[in-house]
């Protein structure tokens, strides 16, 4: 019987690891798609001007960035299901080295990295129908409602840092 080396063991592990948490969070930006469309009702008048009301456009728009942005972090969910599957898989195979799986790194690398550009673009769509729902909510952003531009401007720098960090890290990853 052969000890798993350290260093193959802990890489799986991490990799397993590391599509947990994608998934999670996945699923949790998923939870909001769906809480972002039950809270859009057509005709809604906003919280401030009448005459900035947002059309049934903004709302066609906030549907289809909804769809979209679901797709897209089911997609990432799949993608990383698949692969902890076929880590699982191949661990099963060998009982003597239990956490060390024998897969090709990089069809490993590809779908880890395909699963993080899911997630990201399915966060970018996210966040453009977050504006669409702050339009709804507190008036069109050509309209020049305080409030809307507010929230919407901590919205973009918040989440688009937050993107280009994780995006950043992911490469780093990737590339090491």
């Amino acid at each position: 019987m052969s000890m798993p080396s350290s260093s193959s063991s802990s890489t799986t592990s991490v990799h397993v690891t590391a599509l947990d948490g994608l998934v999670n969070v996945n699923s949790l930006f998923t939870i909001a798609v769906f809480v972002g469309l039950s809270l859009t009702t057509p005709g809604q008048q906003s919280l401030e001007n009448r005459a900035c009301d947002a059309g049934i456009d903004v709302a066609k728009k906030l549907l289809v960035f909804e769809v979209v942005s679901f797709s897209f972090f089911l997609f990432s969910s799949l993608v990383a299901q698949g692969l902890k599957l076929a880590i699982n898989l191949l661990n099963s195979k060998d009982v003597d080295e239990v956490f060390k799986a024998h897969i090709n790194l990089k069809v490993l690398r590809f779908g880890m990295m395909g699963s993080a550009v899911g997630s990201v673009m399915g966060c970018v769509f996210l966040m453009l129908s977050m504006v669409n729902v702050i339009e709804i909510r507190l008036g069109m952003l050509s309209c020049g409602s305080k409030s809307a531009v507010h929230a919407v401007t901590t919205l973009l720098v918040l989440v688009s840092s937050a993107l280009i960090f994780y995006l950043s890290t992911a490469i780093y990853a990737f590339m090491h």
